[in-house]
């Protein structure tokens, strides 16, 4: 009975390591930047990343066209349409910006079609600049990405499509924007998914290390899908003290021990 005992003790001991130290999320695991090199001088380093803005305008793309300060106001009117409201909401995105069509083109009042597929932003604007010139004397054109869409997938708080109305996002933004990761998240195995002109491609970055910030995939483009993977450990997992699982532990064994003890 005794020798009964003693194995009734190793084991729940045993158990009870196993639950705490195998189920618990280790804290390196929950880090961003790990291995950040620092300079002896002014503790810090500079991790270099040209903010190079080269994403090509493909069809389904919507651009704010809108002509200003120019001296045939009736002609610039009938270009801009009314444009109140704009960005205000999803509906006028659509309805106050023009879409690239599925040959790449877009289509202008007075200017007819004009291809800017695979062009910059700033390339489409001198495109249409000069059509512009054409038929309007003293014209000046603003041309600007409406929004771009990103997809968040996988271990953040709030998982789903995000609109962005800005020209630059980088991928510590955009996953603020998803409330964060959680704590399961598997940072050094982020997956991006882009398109290309020859269709996909997928990429693996590793965001708890620093030098992520010199990435060429740090910079975020249009319609990017961003997706996070689970730890393993997220299937027997915790992320923070099982209190309650170790108390029943305990007292599993306590009644298992006064059991064999009789």
């Amino acid at each position: 009975m005794k020798y009964m005992s003693r194995l009734l003790k190793i084991g729940v001991i045993a158990v009870l390591f196993a639950v705490v130290f195998a189920s618990c999320v280790p804290q390196k695991k929950m880090l961003y930047l790990k291995n950040a090199e620092m300079v002896a001088e002014n503790l810090s380093k500079d991790y270099v990343n040209d903010r190079t803005v080269d994403y090509k305008l493909q069809p389904g793309d919507n651009l704010y066209i809108h002509v200003v300060n120019t001296i045939d106001e009736r002609s610039a009117a009938s270009i801009n349409g009314d444009v109140r409201g704009y960005l205000s909401n999803d509906a006028n995105i659509y309805l106050q910006t023009t879409t690239i069509d599925e040959d790449g083109y877009v289509e202008m009042p007075l200017v007819g079609k004009i291809e800017v597929k695979n062009l910059t932003v700033d390339e489409a604007k001198n495109k249409l600049q000069t059509a512009i010139n054409t038929y309007i004397n003293g014209s000046m054109l603003v041309v600007k990405l409406a929004s771009f869409n990103l997809t968040l997938l996988g271990e953040v708080s709030r998982p789903g499509m995000y609109k962005v109305y800005q020209s630059q996002i980088n991928l510590f933004e955009a996953v603020a924007l998803a409330g964060n990761m959680t704590s399961f998240a598997k940072k050094n195995d982020v997956k991006i998914i882009r398109q290309t002109d020859h269709g996909s491609e997928i990429v693996t970055v590793d965001m708890g290390q620093a030098d992520i910030l010199s990435s060429p995939y740090y910079y975020l483009k249009p319609n990017d899908i961003i997706y996070v993977e689970p730890l393993k450990i997220k299937q027997w997992g915790f992320t923070t003290f099982p209190y309650s699982t170790v108390f029943s532990i305990v007292t599993l064994g306590v009644t298992l021990y006064s059991i064999f003890r009789k």
